[in-house]
C-alpha cells in the first residue's frame, strides 16, 4: 500500500497540483501570491509556463514509471533514477530563491516536498540518498556569493561604493572623514553591488549616491565626487531608476578598467589601476 501510494498517488497528486498552476498561470492567476512566487519567475532565463509543462511531462513519467515497477522489477531502477533527478532538480531551483530571495516561492516548496515524499517512500532503504543530495546542494549553494534580488540602496541618504584597494576610494573616504560627511559604505565585494552598477552601466568605482525620495543621484569618479561635495559645477549626476530587481548576468568586460574615472570594479585588487597611480607621480 505505501509503495502505490509514493509511486503513483503522490505523482498522480503533484500532476494535478502542477496542471491546476499551468492553467492559472495560463489566466494570469497563480496558487501562491506571495511576493517570492513573482520574484522566482524573474530568475527564469524563459517563461515560468515552460517550466511547469515540462513538471507536468515529469510527473507523468513518474507516475507512469512507479506504477510499471510495482508490476516490473525491471522499471524499479529508471523510476528511481527519474525521482531522485526529479529532487536533485527541484532543490537546486529551490535554494537559489533561498538564498537570493527575501521569501521562496510557495508553489516551488509544494513540488519540492512531494517528489522528496515520493523519494523517501518509495525506497525506505535508501532514505540517505535523497538527503545526501539535497544537502550537497544546500550546502553548495551556501558557497557561491549568489546576488539577492533586492535594492542596494534601502533609506533616504549618502552611500558610498568602494573598495579597500581601490586608491581612488581610498582619497574620496579620507576627504568624507576630513570634512565629516556622513555616509552609508557599500563594499563593492558585495554581489548585489556589483550587479546593480552593471545593471546602471557603471564599470569604475568609487560611486557616490544621494538618494532622495523618487530620485538616485550618481557620481562615478574621485574627481567627481569630491567636485560634487565642493559644490562645483564640473560634476553632473545621473538620475536613474529608483527600482535595481532582476539584474544581468556580470560579464567578464565588466571587470575592464575605464580611464581614470576610478578603480575598474574587481573583487581582487586592480593592477591596472595602481599602475595608472604610479605612472602619475613618475616623472
Amino acid at each position: 500500500m505505501l509503495q502505490f501510494i509514493a509511486r503513483v498517488a503522490l505523482p498522480f497528486l503533484l500532476f494535478v497540483y502542477i496542471a491546476v498552476e499551468s492553467y492559472l498561470k495560463l489566466h494570469h492567476s497563480s496558487v501562491c501570491s506571495a511576493t517570492g512566487c513573482k520574484l522566482a519567475g524573474e530568475l527564469l532565463r524563459f517563461k515560468s509556463i515552460y517550466l511547469h509543462f515540462a513538471g507536468l511531462f515529469g510527473a507523468s513519467l513518474l507516475m507512469t514509471l512507479g506504477y510499471l515497477s510495482l508490476r516490473k522489477k525491471v522499471f524499479d531502477a529508471p523510476f528511481r533514477f527519474v525521482a531522485y533527478g526529479a529532487v536533485a532538480f527541484e532543490a537546486t531551483i529551490l535554494a537559489y530563491q533561498l538564498y537570493a530571495n527575501p521569501e521562496p516561492c510557495l508553489f516551488c516548496v509544494g513540488v519540492f516536498t512531494t517528489l522528496l515524499l515520493i523519494a523517501l517512500l518509495s525506497d525506505l532503504k535508501r532514505l540517505y540518498i535523497p538527503i545526501a543530495i539535497v544537502g550537497a546542494i544546500v550546502v553548495a549553494m551556501g558557497t557561491l556569493a549568489i546576488f539577492h534580488n533586492q535594492s542596494v540602496v534601502t533609506k533616504a541618504g549618502n552611500y558610498l561604493i568602494y573598495s579597500p584597494t581601490c586608491p581612488h576610494c581610498k582619497k574620496v573616504k579620507a576627504y568624507l572623514s576630513e570634512h565629516h560627511i556622513d555616509y552609508i559604505p557599500i563594499n563593492v565585494k558585495e554581489a548585489s553591488a556589483r550587479f546593480s552598477l552593471k545593471f546602471l552601466g557603471i564599470d569604475a568605482i568609487p560611486v557616490w549616491i544621494e538618494s532622495q525620495k523618487g530620485t538616485r543621484r550618481l557620481y562615478v569618479g574621485d574627481e567627481a565626487i569630491i567636485a560634487k561635495l565642493e559644490n562645483i559645477e564640473k560634476a553632473t549626476p545621473q538620475e536613474v531608476p529608483t527600482s535595481t530587481q532582476n539584474m544581468p548576468a556580470l560579464d567578464t568586460g565588466f571587470l575592464q578598467a575605464d580611464g581614470d574615472a576610478g578603480c575598474a570594479i574587481s573583487i581582487e585588487e586592480t593592477p591596472s589601476c595602481e599602475s595608472n597611480e604610479s605612472d602619475k607621480a613618475t616623472p
